[in-house]
């Protein structure tokens, strides 16, 4: 059955991989990312009936109307993929003086989601994708009052998006089914590269395990679950995650940052 993907961060690297791989499989991919340029290679790349659609993700008023374009033009949607992330920059603080990891790996992929829940049927899915990399979450960073350096706030970023991906499947316990996903350690991304100065590991480890979770049936009660393809298996989230009054304090103080941004 063809079904239509929306995949966050999709003119290069995984994103762009795993498009190619589920539009090769016949399913109807929209494409996202900031750059026009680079967003019309992609949907050439891809083929296919695939179709653009721009947006800034550390903005937020471009991530409401990413949310809002989709809707408009689409009444059913299958499957997000929450691609979209940032490592290193050289401008850590938008002007308004929050983290922008946070932005663009937590808030704006929570945003996108929650706005488009009325078009993702119960049999659909939200796959996030998380790291290997993860750490108890600063409120004070997440908030956007202190600062901090690229590792921890990758790290602690990320696992805010999986603390709100098994949140989120509780809330909708009757679907869609929301997971989070690390695609594998080190691989050969724009982010590994920029990030880390190495080549990284072929980028089919990644695209292979997202397009799995995207359409497969061996994910289709996995709401909530954290899969670790570094160790090939669903596997608990760091004990930060685990711990009902961290997951509590997280989801507050998110909730609450993102009123602001609004």
């Amino acid at each position: 059955m063809t079904k239509t993907i929306l995949i966050t961060g999709s003119t290069d690297g995984i994103g762009l991989l795993t498009a190619k791989t589920l539009a090769a499989q016949g399913h109807h991919i929209l494409l996202h990312g900031r750059n026009p340029d680079k967003l019309a290679t992609a949907v050439a790349d891809v083929g296919g009936d695939s179709e653009p659609f721009l947006a800034d993700m550390s903005r937020m008023a471009e991530v409401v109307a990413l949310a809002e374009a989709v809707l408009a033009r689409k009444s059913v949607l299958e499957v997000v993929i929450n691609n979209a992330g940032i490592y290193e920059t050289s401008e850590p603080r938008t002007a308004y003086g929050q983290d922008v990891r946070f932005l663009v790996n937590t808030f704006a992929p929570f945003v996108l989601t929650q706005r488009l829940l009325p078009i993702l049927p119960k049999n659909g899915r939200v796959v996030n994708v998380a790291s290997a990399a993860q750490a108890a979450v600063d409120l004070d960073a997440l908030a956007g009052k202190v600062e901090l350096a690229s590792f921890p706030a990758y790290a602690q970023s990320k696992l805010a998006l999986m603390i709100w991906t098994q949140e989120l499947a509780k809330a909708n316990p009757k679907g869609p089914v929301v997971v989070s996903v690390n695609p594998g350690s080190l691989l050969a991304s724009k982010m590994v590269k920029e990030g880390f100065g190495i080549a990284g590991n072929d980028l089919r480890i990644g695209a292979d395990i997202l397009t799995r979770a995207a359409v497969d049936p061996s994910f289709a009660n996995a709401s909530g679950q954290y899969f670790d393809n570094d160790a090939g298996q669903f596997a608990p989230p760091h004990v930060a995650a685990q711990t009902p009054d961290h997951v509590a304090e997280v989801m507050d103080v998110m909730k609450q940052t993102i009123a602001t941004l609004m």
